[in-house]
């Protein structure tokens, strides 16, 4: 699957710290605050939302664009500490 994920962050830490896990669960930078992967599981990434949830707060948005999902396009978005999610079909 493929996911691009942007991130807008209120504090220095709190973009470290999210750079850090995108890092780690295998995203890559493209520029400024937007990393992506095309070889991400599933499962990985609802663990990285979880973490993500974790090192950020109410002034925190990031989101998640995810293709494809049961052949859907779906943005899931984490704006003050809530998550959304919408889906797009063809």
């Amino acid at each position: 699957m493929f996911v691009a994920v942007v991130g807008e962050f209120s504090h220095d830490d709190h973009k470290a710290a999210a750079h850090e896990l995108f890092l780690q669960y295998g995203l890559k930078p493209v520029m400024g605050s937007v990393y992506e992967s095309a070889t991400i599981k599933e499962n990985t990434l609802a663990r990285l939302k979880r973490d993500i949830d974790r090192v950020t707060d109410f002034y925190d948005n990031v989101r998640f664009y995810q293709f494809p999902i049961d052949e859907t396009f779906v943005v899931t978005s984490l704006t003050r500490k809530k998550w959304r999610r919408t889906l797009v079909q063809p």
